[in-house]
């Protein structure tokens, strides 16, 4: 008798991913489709958008430290038309919902950034909060109640469901939560990554920006916990949990935290079928208990 197929399926707000396995943003390329089909994965998120040509940060952009990985990668992007034309279409036609990451500089950024978004077929937008904000002097959105309630309102008249990345670099991230859940955000992702800093033998910054922002294993201690708080905070509120994520325990720590799906970013840099191997250990986990994967998340 063959085993029963679980049911993987987990409900963000309106979207329904396939299973709790997403990519987290700008750590995932279409070209991934190239190793392992990309309809496996809960849901895909392309790098994050931003307004006009950008070129990122200079090099060195990337560094090993303290376990993790430090980048300052900067965002490069081609622009919005070459998105448009280029980007999206590769990742549209795998069968699995599409979440689009848009960053900007200011609130009405972003709101652009959405409206153009609006009828190109996305399942879902995802605003990457942790952007400076040149108009308040160069402090991220996701650092202050205020900026982050008025990103996330400005693009509230969209149809698009929106999805809020956090940072846990927050004094009170809980609060910074509920100023986007207040404003209009339909689901929350917790969290990008922890502001750090390596120094080369000479004793020189090892990044050109000299800090960036580090993930992988030694973040998810921090993510975890904000996923907790956040979850505590905002009981019924979509969380996708995110940070240090690589193994199934890792994943049943953020679902247990609250979360209802996990985004997993540096361990695909080294081990390019992390996710899809994620998906299968979930899938046998949840057959082995007879449960579904929507169950595997703390309510709080």
């Amino acid at each position: 008798m063959s085993a029963t197929v679980p049911d993987l399926a987990v409900p963000i707000g309106a979207v329904t991913l396939k299973n709790p396995i997403i990519p987290a943003s700008g750590t995932f390329a279409a070209s991934y489709g190239r190793v392992f089909d990309l309809g496996r994965l809960g849901g895909l998120v392309p790098k994050t958008l931003m307004p006009g040509y950008r070129p990122g940060h200079p090099p060195n952009r990337l560094t090993e430290a303290g376990g993790g990985l430090l980048n300052a990668v900067g965002i490069p992007s081609d622009g919005e038309e070459a998105f448009l034309r280029d980007t999206l279409p590769a990742y549209k036609g795998w069968g699995t919902p599409l979440i689009v990451s848009v960053s900007a500089d200011t609130a009405a950024g972003f709101a652009e950034l959405v409206a153009l978004l609006e009828d190109e077929g996305v399942d879902a937008v995802e605003l990457n909060l942790s952007c400076p904000n040149l108009e308040e002097g160069g402090k991220s959105f996701a650092l202050d109640t205020k900026m982050t309630a008025e990103a996330v309102a400005a693009c509230r008249s969209s149809k698009l469901p929106l999805w809020a990345k956090l940072s846990p670099n927050a004094e009170d991230i809980a609060a910074i939560a509920a100023a986007a859940v207040d404003a209009g955000a339909d689901a929350l992702i917790v969290a990008n990554t922890l502001t750090g800093m390596a120094m080369r033998r000479d004793g020189r910054p090892a990044l050109a920006n000299v800090t960036g922002g580090l993930s992988g294993a030694p973040v998810k201690p921090v993510n975890l916990r904000c996923t907790y708080q956040v979850a505590q905070k905002l009981p019924g509120t979509p969380i996708i949990g995110c940070g240090g994520i690589s193994t199934l325990q890792d994943v049943l720590d953020y679902m247990a935290a609250g979360a209802s799906a996990v985004a997993v970013g540096s361990a695909t840099f080294t081990r390019p079928l992390t996710m899809v191997n994620l998906v299968d250990e979930i899938a046998s986990h949840c057959t082995s208990r007879g449960i579904a994967a929507r169950d595997l998340t703390l309510r709080a």
